[in-house]
């Protein structure tokens, strides 16, 4: 919940993409915070696909793992703009400017290796990773059915914010993140209304058969 309010928050307010936001006061408050909503999103997906496993089937595991995946690399990223990026504006701005321009669509002048890669294939992994669990908690009807068809069509549409100026294109993922935090309080409430018994069988874990 904490992690989908954060995702959805931060995007209107996000600096630019551009060395001179590097260390600023805004850009040290945003990156943290992406930094704990990465740490939360990877631990709350966890919780979210355990509570419907036994529901959304072999569909559900792939979104999850995509999903997951998508999540993870996303974190590696975030790492280096909140602890490796700031060091480094003084020393190599030009490498700064390149890394942060892969997310803004710039040509970079420097090599940055794999980067580029990583965050197309992120990219690539949080829209499929997205449909799928969408439409496996949409399926599954236990979790709210609407946060579930938000995700999947939010991530769907993803694509189109190409077509938007890059300032406006961070406002895609608002509906993702209000899909997540409606999906993380509906566990949260459920999970304050009724407190389950314990029980040893771990068969609900895993994905039924279709």
């Amino acid at each position: 919940m904490v992690a989908g309010i954060i995702f959805a928050g931060i995007q209107p307010i996000h600096p630019p993409d551009v060395v001179s936001s590097v260390g600023t006061g805004l850009w040290n408050v945003i990156t943290y915070l992406k930094t704990l909503m990465c740490l939360l999103m990877l631990l709350g997906l966890v919780g979210i696909y355990a509570r419907q496993a036994n529901r959304t089937g072999w569909l559900g595991l792939v979104g999850f793992l995509v999903f997951g995946l998508a999540w993870a690399i996303t974190y590696a990223d975030v790492f280096a703009e909140t602890f490796i990026l700031p060091p480094l504006i003084t020393a190599a701005p030009t490498y700064v400017d390149s890394f942060l321009g892969v997310a803004a669509g710039r040509t970079s002048p420097v090599d940055l290796g794999f980067f580029p890669t990583m965050f197309a294939l992120a990219g690539g992994l949080y829209m499929l990773g997205g449909l799928l669990f969408g439409i496996a908690t949409f399926r599954a009807g236990i979790l709210p059915r609407w946060a579930g068809g938000l995700l999947a069509a939010a991530a769907i549409l993803t694509p189109a914010a190409a077509l938007l100026p890059h300032q406006f294109q961070r406002l895609a993922a608002v509906p993702v993140g209000v899909a997540l935090a409606g999906l993380g309080y509906a566990l949260w409430s459920e999970r304050r209304g009724h407190v389950p018994e314990v029980s040893s069988d771990t068969s609900q874990l895993l994905p039924a058969a279709e």
